[in-house]
């Protein structure tokens, strides 16, 4: 007669899915008692109308941040490492759209979507030039590729585009009544539209790497190598199709923010320090928590810097670093990253 083993197999994975959530509700709850506390003293110092407008600024930056620190997760739960070129190669792609759009008078969002599948096309052949050829498991030099491509992207960029700024133009509605009135406040529709894009990425990625044969394969090779090569998985194309991915998004990242600022070759370095700590907060390995991780950054700096003025407005990258290290050093699988398990 045979014996079940599911049964048990099921057990143990939901009680482990069951402390994953536990874990994730305390977290979350902390961070929205804090933000709460905090919205208490800020409402009486300065309005709730003020304190509303800041709000909205704020998550609306952040979803941006999530929106880069989406790109970090997505070869990161396919390698286990952190492309610290991702900011770079956001840059080259929201040129290149921007170069389409004014040069050649393609219309805008043609534009973006030829970036992207231009920046997909050249992140996969730096992947099987440059990556492909160190050991999925040496970190540590991947690592240092992904640096000495950030350095290359920029100087590439500075010198075929200069150091000019340029205003790159946005894909949604503006002058005249280009905003909606909330209790006071004003949500422009660039920052609305530009949320309801990030979510749905952000819910297209979620479906896709949660049911599809690819985001299995991410998760198998982001645990380990051999035994992912036992099970038939090609290495090789996973990573790949991650590196791809994540230009793809990390492209349509930078053509959202750059309406905000101004295009230079040095535009992402900012945002991607705070995409960073967006990802480090959500969980490295949590499509859904790099955007949770985005709002509640944007949120804190637009807080902090907003209501104490000795911080002044250069404590931004201060908060980011902050909220690094601090979940480093007390939660460091993040708000919604999964905690790593070995047997020994």
């Amino acid at each position: 007669m045979a014996i079940p083993i599911t049964g048990p197999r099921s057990r143990d994975g939901d009680v482990l899915a069951a402390g994953r959530r536990r874990s994730a509700t305390r977290g979350l709850g902390v961070v929205v008692a804090l933000l709460a506390a905090f919205s208490v003293y800020a409402i009486a110092d300065g309005g709730f109308t003020l304190y509303f407008q800041r709000v909205i600024d704020g998550a609306m930056n952040g979803i941006v941040y999530g929106m880069v620190a989406l790109a970090l997760v997505l070869v990161f739960k396919a390698t286990g490492v952190i492309n610290f070129a991702q900011g770079a190669m956001g840059m080259v792609g929201t040129y290149l759209a921007f170069t389409a759009a004014d040069r050649w008078a393609v219309p805008l969002v043609v534009a973006i979507l030829l970036a992207m599948v231009v920046s997909a096309a050249a992140a996969a052949g730096i992947e099987r030039v440059l990556i492909r050829p160190f050991d999925p498991g040496n970190h540590l030099a991947i690592t240092i590729v992904t640096l000495a491509l950030y350095l290359a992207l920029n100087a590439l960029a500075a010198l075929i585009w200069g150091f000019d700024p340029r205003g790159f133009p946005t894909l949604f509605p503006t002058g005249g009544e280009d905003f909606i009135a909330i209790g006071g406040a004003r949500l422009y529709y660039t920052s609305l539209g530009t949320a309801l894009v990030v979510v749905a990425v952000v819910v297209v990625l979620q479906l896709t790497l949660a049911r599809t044969r690819l985001g299995l394969a991410f998760r198998c090779v982001a645990a380990g190598v051999e035994p992912s090569r036992l099970l038939g998985i090609h290495i090789g194309r996973t990573v790949q199709s991650s590196w791809a991915l994540a230009a793809a998004v990390g492209t349509l990242a930078g053509c959202l923010a750059a309406p905000t600022t101004y295009l230079d070759p040095t535009f992402m370095d900012k945002v991607l320090v705070y995409a960073f700590a967006a990802a480090t907060l959500g969980g490295l390995d949590s499509i859904a928590g790099a955007l949770v991780g985005g709002v509640v950054v944007g949120l804190s700096i637009a807080l902090l810097t907003g209501y104490i003025p000795a911080l002044g407005g250069q404590f931004g990258l201060g908060c980011a670093f902050f909220v690094i290290v601090a979940v480093l050093q007390f939660k460091p699988a993040g708000l919604l990253g999964r905690r790593s398990q070995e047997r020994v």
